[in-house]
Order: structure tokens, then C-alpha cells, then sequence
């Protein structure tokens, strides 16, 4: 049994460690550098979908995003429109903090979006009210963005409630010329 344990204990940080999700700093080096008042300084389209904790694609969308900045604070309009012919608009304030930091607010995020970017990827966690079923209901955010080119940012977050996973965004944005 001292035995099992003593196993159990040397193992325990290596199960530990292969849990962990990523940290924004592996993405330092990478290239070409995410700067998100450059990227979204104008109109951006984006396609995206929702799929459900199994995978199926529940919701599709597209997003025009119209980006202003002033300084380190910028303003992202998002207009979106849904497979089903629904419409949503979600106005965005980020705000440039120091060593990569990065905050939001927008109208259906609850209190404020934190994140941080490094190289060309950006990691930030916020709270959205969701409306679900005639209801609203709070979702946690874990959002991820990789700038793969100058034109082309993949972005895919991870929503959960109470510790669940229900399920992903996956979206695709491209700089208008």
C-alpha cells in the first residue's frame, strides 16, 4: 500500500502537468505579432459557428466588425447575423494595459473581460449573459485568437458553466483591404 502511494504521489504532478491548458507566453515568439488595434482598426469579416459539447454544429454566423481606436482604447462594433436570419450587435471597449494586458466590456459581458497577448496569440476570459430559451444565463469565456497572417485571425473559445464544458465558437476573421 506505502508503495501504491508513493507511486500515486511521484505520478500525481505528471497528471497534473499534462491537464494544463496552455499559457499565452509559449506564443511569444511566434509570428507575425498580434496587435489588436492594428487588426481590428477598420471592417473585419468573420464566419463562425457554436457546436455543442458533441460536436454538432448548432448555430452558424457571419460578423462584420467595424474597429476605431484612440490612443490604447479602442471601440469594436460587431453586427451579427445567424443562419436563421437573426440579427445581433455587440459593442465592445478594449483598453491597452501594460506587458500585454488587455481589458473589455461590452453590454452582455458581465463585469469585464481580462486577457493577455504574446507573439501572435491572444488569451482572454470573461463572462457572457447568454440568452438561452427566454431566459439569460451566465457562461464563462475562455477565448483564445491566433493571428496566422496580416488578413487572417482563427479564434475559438470554450464555454462553460459551473466547471462544464457546453461547448465551442470557432470563427475565422479576414481584414478588409
Amino acid at each position: 500500500m506505502k508503495r501504491r502511494l508513493a507511486l500515486l504521489a511521484l505520478c500525481a504532478p505528471l497528471l497534473l502537468a499534462a491537464c494544463a491548458s496552455p499559457d499565452v507566453k509559449d506564443y511569444a515568439g511566434e509570428k507575425p505579432v498580434l496587435d489588436l488595434s492594428k487588426y481590428f482598426n477598420g471592417k473585419v469579416d468573420a464566419w463562425g459557428m457554436f457546436t455543442d459539447r458533441s460536436g454538432h454544429v448548432v448555430k452558424r454566423f457571419t460578423v462584420v466588425v467595424d474597429g476605431r481606436w484612440s490612443g490604447d482604447t479602442g471601440t469594436l462594433d460587431e453586427d451579427f447575423t445567424y443562419s436563421d436570419g437573426t440579427k445581433q450587435r455587440r459593442v465592445w471597449t478594449l483598453q491597452r494595459g501594460a506587458d500585454g494586458r488587455w481589458t473589455g466590456r461590452a453590454g452582455d459581458v458581465v463585469g469585464e473581460a481580462a486577457g493577455e497577448s504574446r507573439g501572435n496569440a491572444l488569451h482572454w476570459n470573461y463572462t457572457l449573459a447568454l440568452p438561452v430559451d427566454g431566459r439569460v444565463i451566465d457562461v464563462q469565456m475562455d477565448d483564445w485568437m491566433y493571428l496566422m497572417s496580416d488578413d487572417v485571425l482563427l479564434n475559438k473559445t470554450t464555454m462553460s458553466k459551473f466547471g462544464f464544458r457546453l461547448g465551442e465558437v470557432t470563427l475565422a476573421f479576414n481584414r478588409r483591404h
